[in-house]
């Protein structure tokens, strides 16, 4: 025990043996200083048994100085990495530390404890060459072990103090380590220097070097600018209220606008582990645009475009463009209102409560039934057009149906019916109803120029109106942006009367812009209808008829005629100044 003692004494100084103990409680409660780069981060421990060599190691040098830092072996969590596989690499770590604990314990410790009797009185008879093995043992540098898990994308490294007269840890030792590992690229210079005479230089695990990843080129992607799956989406109202009439099943388009853009692919960075290999990254591969029918790619090749104007619907693997948009059965709660820039077909009926608008012509196979329909081109409908007094019909073409009853019309081109019954028409070319039963009897008709039927009015008299000359269209609608104007003017000066207040200011300016805007193409459409009037002569205006019955009223231009008698075979028309029949 004496020996084991003065070797103590020489190995560590003249501490007594004593203060071992206190110097680890004192160390196992002292919080360090830390690296200066060192992170808070989540770290996963390797717990040590209490006999491990590393232990035993740390007990005989904290005799030596109280500052030292409890052995503290962490790794933090790496990205991409789970904590079940940093407690793998930690043990593949604490099986090298062992082996390297082993070791250098197998030096530090007293020769009486490493050796049996028998080698004791071998070394009593080689006194001198056993002092000269000690003092060789004793004199041991402080030793870096380095770690370098198997992807060699980090390197750790834990430091045992030196022995006795070795050398403390300075940046050559550092250095010569890492060279003899291999560790040659992303190496933390920083940690390195403040390493050497830092509190927890020994028996402390430090990443010191840090490869970097490669870097994967991303594939290259399609931003669409149209839904590939078109869903049932309900409109809701200002007052919050669900609209079960709008489906919003149908995606339109402008011709030249763009469907879809290509994101370009990413070229691949590559990478390099710790020891300086070089990790290949791969590129990231093309995208093609889903071209489709009535589709181009644009000169620069980023962008998708529609080749006309219609409804944009993703099949087969590509965007297409349909300038007829083809309604299978009715336009009812399965399809909600519709509103299309090209050509619109239904097979079915537009139920009442219902709108179908387009830009192009509108073809309904069955009937209108109280439905508000607006086409930018034709509107043919085969069986009819029903309205309860309230349906609203447009068309900036002609207008095809079967019969027309309590409706409401307003088309720029001509009308063609076989039946027209108590209906408002208002039409900016000619009214003809002389297929089928050619009736035209009940509400008013407005026409430019010419309204022909096989029978006008009924024999009971039915007040049938019929108005000829101007432009029907163009001064309805000059009469409702009249009375809109008149409205917005009342609603601003109720407005000018209330508090002021944001709210005030917002809807002011609104209403001002809505009504300039109205103005505006009043103004126009009144210099339209001069135009129209200075050029139109009344007296190519006419109405034809095979039966006309009393109660016709007729006016052309300012001249009103009255029907008092069945007549048959009749021409009426302007004829100095006066309307005759002929």
């Amino acid at each position: 025990m004496a020996f084991k003692k003065s070797f103590l004494e020489r190995f560590f100084g003249s501490k007594q043996e004593k203060n071992v103990k206190e110097s680890m409680e004192h160390t196992t409660q002292e919080k360090s200083e830390k690296l200066t780069d060192v992170k808070e981060e989540p770290a996963v421990f390797l717990e040590l048994p209490r006999d491990h060599a590393l232990n035993r190691l740390y007990e005989l040098r904290i005799s030596e100085s109280k500052e030292l830092s409890a052995p503290r072996l962490c790794m933090e969590k790496e990205q991409g990495m789970s904590p079940e596989e940093i407690e793998k690499e930690l043990k593949a770590f604490q099986a090298e530390m062992t082996t390297a604990a082993n070791l250098r314990l197998k030096h530090a410790m007293p020769k009486e404890e490493k050796e049996s009797e028998e080698e004791k009185k071998s070394k009593e008879e080689n006194k001198s060459e056993e002092e000269k093995e000690q003092k060789e043992d004793f004199g041991m540098d402080a030793l870096p072990l380095i770690y370098v898990p198997k992807d060699r994308m980090s390197a750790w490294m834990m430091v045992f103090p030196p022995v006795a007269e070795g050398r403390e840890l300075d940046g050559e030792i550092l250095k010569k380590a890492l060279e003899e590992k291999k560790v040659t690229s992303g190496i933390d210079e920083k940690k390195l220097e403040e390493l050497p005479g830092h509190p927890e230089q020994y028996f402390c695990l430090w990443r010191v070097a840090k490869g970097t990843p490669a870097v994967q080129g991303t594939d290259g992607q399609i931003e669409d600018f149209f839904s590939r799956s078109v869903e049932r989406k309900f409109a809701v109202d200002e007052h919050d209220r669900m609209d079960y009439t709008s489906l919003n099943l149908f995606q339109t388009i402008e011709k030249g606008a763009a469907i879809c853009r290509r994101i370009p692919p990413t070229s691949g960075v590559p990478g390099k582990d710790v020891q300086g290999r070089i990790l290949p990254a791969r590129d990231g591969r093309e995208v093609t645009l889903p071209k489709g029918k009535n589709t181009e790619i644009s000169e620069d090749g980023t962008r998708l475009l529609a080749l006309k104007t219609g409804d944009v619907e993703f099949r087969d693997r590509a965007f297409h463009v349909k300038s007829l948009l083809e309604i299978a059965g009715n336009v009812d709660y399965s399809t909600g209102n519709i509103d299309y820039k090209g050509e619109v077909h239904i097979h079915g009926n537009v139920s009442s409560g219902f709108s179908v608008r387009a830009e192009g012509n509108i073809v309904v196979d069955g009937v209108v039934a109280s439905g508000n329909v607006e086409a930018g081109g034709d509107l043919i409908v085969a069986k009819g057009i029903v309205g309860g007094g309230d349906a609203m019909i447009r068309t900036d073409h002609d207008l095809y149906t079967k019969y027309l009853e309590n409706s409401t019309v307003h088309v720029q081109g001509n009308v063609y019916a076989d039946s027209i019954v108590n209906s408002e028409v208002y039409c900016d070319g000619n009214v003809q109803a002389t297929s089928g039963r050619g009736v035209l009897v009940g509400g008013k008709v407005r026409a430019s120029h010419k309204v022909s039927a096989k029978t006008i009015g009924s024999k009971a008299e039915s007040a049938t109106m019929i108005f000829l000359g101007g432009r029907p269209c163009v001064e309805f609608e000059i009469e409702s942006l009249e009375e809109n104007t008149q409205l917005l003017v009342k609603q601003l000066e109720k407005l000018e009367c209330r508090p002021d207040s944001p709210s005030k200011v917002q809807r002011m300016e609104e209403f001002q812009r809505d009504l300039l805007e109205k103005q505006a193409k009043l103004e126009q459409l009144k210099e339209q209808m001069a135009a129209i009037e200075e050029s139109e002569d009344p007296v190519k205006c006419k109405v034809e008829c095979d039966t006309a019955y009393p109660g016709m009223l007729l006016s052309i231009g300012e001249v009103n005629f009255r029907l008092k008698q069945e007549t048959w075979k009749c021409v009426a028309k302007l004829v100095d100044g006066e309307i005759r029949l002929v």
